[in-house]
C-alpha cells in the first residue's frame, strides 16, 4: 500500500494506541496464570494478534467481550499444536520460546517476514542449560524445542535484547523456580525488565529479587499459582505515542491522551528529548499538549535503553537547528530492517544528512525537507517516521509499503488524518 502525505498544519486530539509491550506480556501472563483474565484496552496490532495466536495454540481460550476488552481463560500450558507461528514479532519469539519450553512436547517455532532473517542462536546457548533440547536452522527460524524447562543457576548475555530475559523470568516463575539465580551480563533496555516485573506482580506470579539488574534470584515460592480471576489494564503505548508527540512538535498542535508519565515503558524518554530540544510542552495527567515552534535546537540523547525511539527522534532532529547526536546505534542492527542504514538512506531522500560513527548517529537539521518517494522497507517505525517528517516537507511525500504500520499501530494514518494531516492513498488507510 502506498500512502501520500502532503504538507500539513495539524491540530487536534489523539489517543495513544495500546502498548504492544504491555499487551504481549499480559497475554503471556494470562496463559501461565490459571483462571480467567480480563484484559482492558487490549491491542489489536499484528504483534498482539500473533501473541493471542500463540497462547491459543498452547491451550488458552480467548474471546472479545467488546472492542476493547478481551477475556482469556487458561488451565496452563497444554499444547494444541506441534508448530506455532510468532508472525513478525521479535518480542514474541524471544519471550514465548522459554515459556513454550515449559511443555514436555516437541514444538516447532516459526515466524514470517523479517523475523525469518533475525538471529536466534541465543537459544542454542541458553536453553540447554535448563534441560531444553533446541535446534535452529543455522541460527535462524524455524526452531525446534523440547522441554520441559528445569530452572537452574545460569548466566546469560543481555546485550542484544532484554526480551530474552523477559521470557526466562516468566518461565522460571511459572516453573516454580526455588533458590535459583539468573545472572545477566550487560543488560540493555532495563526499563522493559521493570515492565515485565510489573506485569508479573499484577498477575500474582512468583517474583525474583532484582539485584541491580545483574542477578535475578528466585527464592522458594510461597505458594503455587491457583485458579483465580484478575483484571489487567493495558497501558497507552509510548512507542507509538512518540510519533504523535513529535508530529505536534514539528507540525502544529496535538493533545495526546492515554500516556502514563509514571509508566515503566522505556520510550517515555521521548519527553526528555522533546524538552531538551525546546518543544512547547504542557503536561497534565494522561494528557500531553505539544505545539510546534521555530526554536527547536539539536540535542544529545542516549537511546541505548530505548532504541525504538530512533525513528521518531530522527524525524524530530531533522527540523532542529544544528546537529543532533543520538547514541545506541548498535541496538538497531536486528530490527525489522537495519534501522540505522534505513534511516540514513530514506531520510537522505528527503534531504537530511545523517552520519553513522560507531555507536552514534549524527543528524544535521534542515530548515526545509524535500518531499520524496520513500520506502518503509516493511518496517512499521520507518513508515511512521517518514510520515511525520513529511508534514512540513516542501511537497508531497509518498511512502511505499505503508501498511507495515499494522505491526504496531494499525490506525496510525487514520489518526494522523483525524488531526488534520493531508493523508491520502489509492487504497483504504485501515485494515491492511
Amino acid at each position: 500500500m502506498q500512502v501520500i502525505i502532503g504538507p500539513s498544519v495539524i491540530q487536534g486530539i489523539a489517543q495513544a494506541p495500546a502498548s504492544k509491550s504491555s499487551m504481549q506480556r499480559a497475554c503471556a501472563a494470562a496463559l501461565l496464570c490459571k483462571g480467567e483474565t480480563l484484559i482492558n484496552n487490549a491491542g489489536k496490532s499484528q504483534d498482539d494478534r500473533a501473541s493471542l495466536g500463540l497462547i491459543e495454540s498452547m491451550g488458552a481460550h480467548s474471546s472479545w467481550l467488546d472492542t476493547k476488552t478481551l477475556k482469556v481463560s487458561s488451565h496452563g500450558i497444554h499444547p494444541r499444536a506441534r508448530e506455532v507461528n510468532c508472525g513478525e514479532s521479535g518480542l514474541g519469539i524471544r519471550m514465548f520460546t522459554p515459556i513454550l519450553a515449559l511443555s514436555n512436547q516437541r514444538i516447532i517455532i516459526n515466524g514470517s517476514g523479517s523475523l525469518l532473517s533475525r538471529p536466534i542462536d541465543f537459544f542454542e546457548k541458553v536453553l540447554p542449560q535448563v534441560s531444553v533440547r533446541v535446534s535452529t536452522t543455522r541460527g535462524k527460524l524455524p526452531m525446534t524445542i523440547e522441554g520441559p524447562l528445569v530452572p537452574a543457576d545460569i548466566t546469560m548475555d543481555g546485550s542484544l535484547s532484554s526480551q530474552y530475559l523477559t521470557g526466562m523470568l516468566m518461565a522460571y516463575s511459572a516453573a516454580g523456580a526455588s533458590n535459583k539465580t539468573i545472572r545477566v551480563n550487560n543488560l540493555q533496555s532495563r526499563p522493559y525488565i521493570d515492565l515485565t516485573l510489573s506485569v508479573m506482580k499484577e498477575f500474582g506470579m512468583h517474583l525474583p529479587e532484582n539485584r541491580d539488574y545483574q542477578e535475578f534470584f528466585f527464592p522458594a515460592p510461597g505458594s503455587v499459582m491457583q485458579n483465580n480471576s484478575r483484571t489487567y489494564q493495558v497501558e497507552g503505548d509510548w512507542s507509538g505515542g512518540a510519533f504523535l508527540l513529535v508530529a505536534g512538535a514539528i507540525g502544529g498542535e496535538v493533545r495526546v491522551n492515554g500516556l502514563d508519565l509514571k509508566s515503566t515503558q522505556a520510550d517515555r524518554a521521548v519527553m526528555d528529548a522533546l524538552e531538551i530540544c525546546g518543544a512547547d510542552l504542557s503536561v497534565q495527567e494522561r494528557q500531553i499538549l505539544v505545539r510546534s515552534n521555530n526554536r527547536l535546537s539539536g540535542f544529545v540523547f542516549d537511546a541505548t535503553d530505548c532504541p525504538d525511539l530512533f525513528p521518531p527522534l530522527v524525524a524530530l532532529a531533522s527540523y532542529c537547528e544544528g546537529q543532533t547526536t543520538i547514541s545506541g546505534v548498535n541496538r538497531l542492527l536486528h530490527k525489522e530492517s537495519n534501522r540505522a542504514l534505513t534511516l540514513q538512506e530514506e531520510f537522505g531522500k528527503m534531504g537530511v544528512v545523517i552520519h553513522l560513527e560507531e555507536d552514534q548517529m549524527l543528524i544535521q537539521g534542515q530548515r526545509q525537507l524535500r518531499g520524496a518517494h520513500v520506502e518503509s522497507r516493511h518496517d512499521h517505525r520507518i513508515a511512521m517516521a517518514c510520515a511525520v517528517a513529511a508534514l512540513r516537507a516542501d511537497r508531497e511525500t509518498s511512502i511505499a509499503e505503508a501498511q507495515a504500520v499494522s505491526k504496531s499501530y494499525p490506525d496510525f494514518f487514520e489518526d494522523l488524518k483525524a488531526i488534520g494531516a493531508n493523508v491520502h492513498s489509492p487504497y483504504s488507510l485501515s485494515n491492511h
